[in-house]
């Protein structure tokens, strides 16, 4: 075994201030999920109760095995935006009947659980991750619909969530939908497109057009129950497959459809249950600097990460920027690579593109943690090569098809983020820590480029450089930056799948590894050119 070395010294002064530092974001991120943990507040939560109904989140705890985690997806979707954080919808992966699902479901006490333009975002990023998972899809379905004051932008392309239950289905991924409320309108097509469908008596409401629409449509006068009751569609359309008699019992039916599933992986299994990293992964909180600006080394997060601190680190004397090797998690093999001292080199670019191939070729997941300022500038580094050679780390990783996960652990800068898997080039999973921050470059160089184009173009057409104004003008553009790279905004925006804390990585990349080895897990044999 190679065992990395406990190297953190908790009764350090540096270790204490980043502890005491990430506590705090902590806190502040635990804070906003307990607000979206409340729904739409405690008045239309007890509404909702009076209704003799279950909160979505109480669905989706009924729906899952007995103490088994649910890893919810994208919590703070819309955080910073008009729309209620959360997106007033909850999805995320469990295991139901010993089969990890995708369950999803909107919140009714959220403006009646109508989708909005994040709620868009959110739900075409959990298809993204059923179909390349083939997870097996448990929909909650209780919708108002449409938010209709924002229906210009998510009613053309809300329709590739329709599409997306047909490729799932057609893709042989079980589609579920256990309609505890009104499924209107368009809503009535994701029961109605789903592979199973069960509703409640007296409670599941599904019809193109409600009674009012009907009237002033047709002329004709009908109610809820005739037109689209449980009862009917179970009876006379055939649209409900079961017929549950309350919420409980539409639980007990879900649950009975995918024990029936005979759902199978198409990966490999892990070599063992995994043994727990050697070293207390409490200490994950100290090892992030507090400031962005102070390096720490990747390998004491590996250390409390990896099963047994075991880690076999590849081409360790050579692009020391970039640490890469191999271990195991939770019994997964996986390949590492993980930003030292930020910047990344041309050695370390070519490190890189050497070892993606090599996961490929052995057909080893890979994992991106992420803690960099991106590639480095300036005209030795340009004569060297630098564009060349950050152009094959990042070729090697836009065509490798191992699955990706990606940690974002303190900051993902510029084409850094590129190299190192960013949202844009597809992982599998993406998650960061509380502390993480992104953007195209650090708050002050951004605004220092500025000025400089500023101070430049003055100079040019021979005016005078307001000093005063360029000061304000700095000082604007880093608030602005800062604010905007920060966790939660980025979060927000569904640029990740979520902000974990740090003493959760190896569960929550545990949980990820299980899930993507429903895939067969399969290398490229063949890249594009690679600029020599």
């Amino acid at each position: 075994m190679t065992v990395l070395p406990d190297r953190v010294v908790e009764a350090s002064d540096a270790f204490q201030s980043n502890r005491e530092s990430l506590l705090r974001q902590i806190a502040a991120h635990d804070e906003q999920l307990s607000l979206v943990n409340m729904g739409g507040g405690q008045k239309y939560v007890d509404r909702h109760r009076a209704r003799g109904k279950m909160l979505v989140r109480e669905r989706i705890e009924a729906l899952l095995d007995t103490g088994s985690p649910f890893l919810e997806l994208s919590p703070l979707a819309a955080y910073g935006s008009d729309f209620p954080v959360g997106a007033g919808t909850v999805a995320g992966i469990g295991v139901v009947e010993g089969v990890e699902c995708m369950i999803t479901g909107s919140d009714p006490t959220m403006r009646g659980g109508a989708s909005n333009p994040y709620t868009l975002k959110k739900n075409l990023r959990t298809n993204e991750i059923i179909m390349e998972n083939r997870l097996p899809t448990i929909q909650l379905t209780e919708s108002g619909g449409a938010d209709l004051p924002t229906q210009s932008e998510i009613f053309i392309p809300g329709g590739r969530g329709f599409r997306d239950i047909t490729n799932a289905s057609a893709a042989g991924i079980p589609q579920i939908s256990l309609v505890f409320g009104n499924s209107t309108a368009g809503g009535a097509y994701v029961p109605g497109m789903s592979d199973y469908v069960v509703m409640i008596k007296e409670r599941s409401k599904v019809f193109l057009g409600g009674p009012p629409l009907v009237k002033m449509a047709t002329g004709e006068d009908s109610d809820d129950e005739s037109l689209g009751g449980a009862e009917m569609h179970a009876r006379v359309s055939g649209l409900a497959d079961y017929f549950a008699l309350d919420e409980m019992d539409a639980i007990r039916i879900g649950r009975q459809i995918v024990k029936r599933l005979n759902h199978r992986k198409l990966g490999p299994a892990p070599r063992g249950a995994g043994r727990p990293p050697m070293y207390d992964p409490e200490q994950l909180l100290g090892i992030p600097s507090a400031d962005p600006k102070v390096p720490f080394d990747p390998r004491d997060v590996i250390a409390r990460v990896v099963d047994d601190s075991d880690f076999d680190e590849f081409k360790p004397l050579y692009g020391t920027s970039l640490v890469t090797g191999w271990a195991e998690l939770h019994g997964y093999p996986i390949g590492i690579l993980a930003n030292h001292r930020g910047v990344l080199f041309s050695e370390e670019s070519e490190k890189a593109a050497q070892f993606i191939q090599l996961a490929n070729q052995i057909d080893t997941p890979l994992l991106f943690l992420q803690n960099t300022t991106g590639y480095m500038v300036g005209k030795e580094f340009e004569q060297g090569g630098i564009i060349k050679d950050g152009a094959k780390m990042i070729n090697a990783v836009s065509n490798s098809r191992v699955p990706h996960i990606t940690l974002n652990m303190a900051a993902s800068y510029g084409a850094g983020n590129y190299g190192m898997c960013g949202r844009a080039y597809g992982p599998r999973f993406l998650f960061a820590w509380p502390n993480a921050k992104s953007a195209v470059m650090g708050p002050a160089q951004l605004a220092g480029v500025m000025s400089i184009v500023a101070r430049e173009s003055a100079v040019s057409m021979g005016k005078p450089f307001d000093e005063a104004a360029d000061a304000v003008m700095r000082q604007m553009i880093e608030d602005q930056i800062e604010k905007e790279s920060l966790a939660m905004f980025m979060s927000g925006k569904v640029y990740d799948d979520g902000i974990i804390d740090p003493r959760d990585t190896r569960t929550v990349l545990g949980m990820c590894l299980s899930v993507i080895h429903n895939t067969p897990i399969e290398g490229t044999r063949g890249y594009g050119v690679f600029r020599m």
